[in-house]
Protein backbone atom coordinates (compact mmCIF):
# COMPACT_ATOMS: atom_id res chain seq x y z
CA UNK A 1 0.00 0.00 0.00
CA UNK A 2 2.57 2.54 1.26
CA UNK A 3 4.71 1.80 -2.52
CA UNK A 4 1.61 1.93 -4.31
CA UNK A 5 1.42 5.38 -2.55
CA UNK A 6 4.57 6.75 -3.21
CA UNK A 7 4.54 5.85 -6.84
CA UNK A 8 1.28 7.69 -7.13
CA UNK A 9 3.13 10.50 -5.93
CA UNK A 10 5.80 10.31 -7.63
CA UNK A 11 3.45 10.38 -10.85
CA UNK A 12 1.34 12.90 -9.88
CA UNK A 13 4.34 15.27 -9.27
CA UNK A 14 5.85 14.56 -12.94
CA UNK A 15 2.58 14.91 -14.66
CA UNK A 16 2.39 18.26 -12.36
CA UNK A 17 5.72 19.71 -13.69
CA UNK A 18 4.66 18.40 -17.51
CA UNK A 19 1.51 20.78 -17.04
CA UNK A 20 3.98 23.91 -15.99
CA UNK A 21 6.65 23.45 -18.30
CA UNK A 22 3.87 23.47 -21.15
CA UNK A 23 2.11 26.92 -19.88
CA UNK A 24 5.09 28.72 -18.74
CA UNK A 25 5.37 32.19 -20.59
CA UNK A 26 7.66 34.97 -20.83
CA UNK A 27 8.09 37.68 -18.68
CA UNK A 28 7.26 40.04 -21.56
CA UNK A 29 3.78 38.35 -21.75
CA UNK A 30 3.13 37.95 -18.37
CA UNK A 31 3.63 41.73 -17.28
CA UNK A 32 2.75 44.76 -18.23
CA UNK A 33 4.54 47.76 -19.78
CA UNK A 34 4.85 49.34 -16.78
CA UNK A 35 5.59 46.42 -14.93
CA UNK A 36 8.16 45.25 -17.27
CA UNK A 37 9.96 48.95 -17.23
CA UNK A 38 9.20 49.12 -13.21
CA UNK A 39 11.41 45.90 -12.83
CA UNK A 40 14.21 47.34 -14.78
CA UNK A 41 13.75 44.54 -17.72
CA UNK A 42 13.66 46.83 -20.98
CA UNK A 43 16.87 47.33 -19.66
CA UNK A 44 18.23 44.18 -20.64
CA UNK A 45 19.67 42.98 -24.15
CA UNK A 46 17.13 40.63 -26.08
CA UNK A 47 19.99 37.53 -25.07
CA UNK A 48 19.90 38.51 -21.68
CA UNK A 49 15.83 38.79 -21.52
CA UNK A 50 16.39 35.02 -23.23
CA UNK A 51 18.79 33.98 -21.11
CA UNK A 52 16.56 35.01 -18.09
CA UNK A 53 13.17 33.77 -19.34
CA UNK A 54 15.06 30.21 -19.92
CA UNK A 55 16.37 30.40 -16.30
CA UNK A 56 12.95 31.12 -14.91
CA UNK A 57 11.00 28.24 -17.47
CA UNK A 58 13.14 25.81 -15.90
CA UNK A 59 12.83 26.57 -12.49
CA UNK A 60 9.09 26.14 -12.97
CA UNK A 61 8.89 22.83 -14.39
CA UNK A 62 11.78 21.54 -16.10
CA UNK A 63 12.98 21.88 -19.53
CA UNK A 64 12.25 25.43 -21.30
CA UNK A 65 8.76 25.46 -22.80
CA UNK A 66 7.92 27.22 -25.73
CA UNK A 67 7.21 31.23 -24.27
CA UNK A 68 3.95 31.78 -27.24
CA UNK A 69 2.43 28.58 -27.00
CA UNK A 70 -0.05 29.88 -24.34
CA UNK A 71 -0.19 33.00 -25.41
CA UNK A 72 -3.43 34.32 -27.62
CA UNK A 73 -2.97 37.92 -27.78
CA UNK A 74 -3.24 39.16 -31.43
CA UNK A 75 -6.41 36.81 -31.97
CA UNK A 76 -9.79 37.96 -32.15
CA UNK A 77 -10.99 40.02 -29.10
CA UNK A 78 -7.79 39.73 -27.14
CA UNK A 79 -6.15 43.50 -27.75
CA UNK A 80 -7.26 44.36 -24.09
CA UNK A 81 -4.57 41.86 -22.85
CA UNK A 82 -1.66 44.36 -22.85
CA UNK A 83 1.39 44.68 -24.32
CA UNK A 84 4.05 42.36 -26.25
CA UNK A 85 7.46 43.21 -25.78
CA UNK A 86 9.89 40.85 -27.77
CA UNK A 87 13.14 40.77 -30.40
CA UNK A 88 14.07 39.31 -33.75
CA UNK A 89 17.34 37.42 -33.77
CA UNK A 90 19.41 38.21 -36.54
CA UNK A 91 19.54 41.25 -38.76
CA UNK A 92 16.24 42.78 -39.41
CA UNK A 93 15.87 45.61 -42.50
CA UNK A 94 12.24 47.08 -41.56
CA UNK A 95 9.37 46.16 -43.97
CA UNK A 96 7.64 47.66 -47.40
CA UNK A 97 3.90 47.49 -46.38
CA UNK A 98 0.77 44.93 -46.40
CA UNK A 99 1.69 41.48 -46.44
CA UNK A 100 5.59 41.53 -44.75
CA UNK A 101 5.75 39.11 -42.16
CA UNK A 102 7.81 39.50 -38.80
CA UNK A 103 9.14 36.78 -36.58
CA UNK A 104 9.51 37.45 -32.98
CA UNK A 105 11.93 35.61 -31.15
CA UNK A 106 8.87 34.55 -28.85
CA UNK A 107 7.81 32.52 -31.96
CA UNK A 108 4.73 34.87 -32.95
CA UNK A 109 4.45 35.91 -36.51
CA UNK A 110 3.03 39.12 -37.54
CA UNK A 111 1.68 39.95 -40.90
CA UNK A 112 1.73 44.00 -41.94
CA UNK A 113 -2.03 45.17 -42.96
CA UNK A 114 -0.84 49.03 -43.17
CA UNK A 115 -0.27 49.49 -47.15
CA UNK A 116 1.32 53.18 -46.39
CA UNK A 117 4.05 51.95 -43.45
CA UNK A 118 7.30 51.43 -44.54
CA UNK A 119 10.52 51.24 -42.76
CA UNK A 120 14.15 50.88 -43.99
CA UNK A 121 16.96 49.99 -41.74
CA UNK A 122 19.34 47.85 -41.14
CA UNK A 123 19.43 46.79 -37.04
CA UNK A 124 20.71 43.82 -35.40
CA UNK A 125 18.59 42.04 -32.76
CA UNK A 126 15.80 44.61 -32.46
CA UNK A 127 13.46 44.88 -29.57
CA UNK A 128 9.96 44.89 -31.06
CA UNK A 129 6.87 46.29 -29.02
CA UNK A 130 3.20 45.05 -29.96
CA UNK A 131 0.50 47.34 -28.91
CA UNK A 132 -3.26 47.26 -28.68
CA UNK A 133 -4.48 49.64 -31.09
CA UNK A 134 -8.46 50.72 -31.16
CA UNK A 135 -10.79 48.02 -32.49
CA UNK A 136 -9.02 45.39 -31.86
CA UNK A 137 -6.01 46.66 -33.79
CA UNK A 138 -2.49 46.21 -32.58
CA UNK A 139 0.96 48.51 -34.17
CA UNK A 140 4.21 47.19 -33.92
CA UNK A 141 7.19 49.32 -33.43
CA UNK A 142 10.89 49.14 -33.10
CA UNK A 143 12.87 49.95 -30.60
CA UNK A 144 14.26 53.35 -31.61
CA UNK A 145 12.35 54.36 -34.47
CA UNK A 146 9.47 56.21 -34.12
CA UNK A 147 7.61 54.54 -37.29
CA UNK A 148 4.67 52.23 -36.31
CA UNK A 149 2.64 49.54 -38.59
CA UNK A 150 -0.60 48.17 -38.09
CA UNK A 151 -0.29 44.20 -37.37
CA UNK A 152 -2.07 41.54 -37.14
CA UNK A 153 -0.98 37.91 -35.58
CA UNK A 154 -1.00 35.11 -37.93
CA UNK A 155 0.75 32.39 -35.87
Amino acid sequence: MRRLLITSLFVLTLASGTVLAQQFSSLEERMTEAEFKAAGLDKLSPEELNALNNWLSTRVGGAPAVAAAADTRGFLDKADEGTIVSSITGEFRGWDGRGDRITLDNGQVWEIVDSTSRLKVKVQDPTVTIEPGIFNSWELRISGYNTRAKVRRIK
